[in-house]
């Protein structure tokens, strides 16, 4: 749940970074002067001035940026506690698919929450990243480990 509360968080204020930079951009653009009042309401800026136009493509473009960089950041943090995934670790091979399997990093927690493995042979579309969650006794983990290589 914090893991959805923090992307949450993050889409928040991303967001309102993107609308502030907006606001601001139609804040301290200036004003053309006013039409004569037989012509109506003067138009609007966006699509009517081309300077306008292009200012609020690159601030959404800004804002294109900052969602990519927020789900990519998200993606190599622990479910648990957050902090960024360490220790990529390459396994598998393109040479010997069929003896040591697909390739595929995994990235682990640092306080040993869990392991997240990410496919980099996607031949049937887009798979997405495996979460596994570690036991909390480490100490079991790494016995059964250790009396498998005996």
């Amino acid at each position: 749940m914090k893991y959805w509360l923090y992307l949450a968080a993050k889409l928040v204020l991303g967001a309102g970074a993107v609308c502030g930079l907006q606001a601001a951009l139609i804040f301290f653009y200036p004003q053309p002067p006013p039409p004569l009042p037989q012509f109506g309401p003067p138009p609007p800026l966006f699509l009517h001035d081309m300077l306008f136009t292009f200012a609020t493509l690159g601030v959404w473009l800004i804002g294109a940026g900052v969602l990519f960089a927020i789900f990519w950041d998200q993606r190599r943090r622990c479910r648990i506690c957050l902090h960024r995934l360490i220790m990529p670790l390459r396994k598998g091979s393109w040479g010997n698919i069929v003896t040591s399997g697909r390739p595929q990093t995994e990235w682990i927690c640092p306080f040993g929450h869990g392991t997240l493995s990410i496919e980099e042979l996607q031949i049937t579309g887009h798979q997405s990243p495996d979460w596994q969650p570690h036991d909390d006794d480490i100490w079991k983990e790494l016995e059964s480990y250790y009396q498998a290589r005996k």
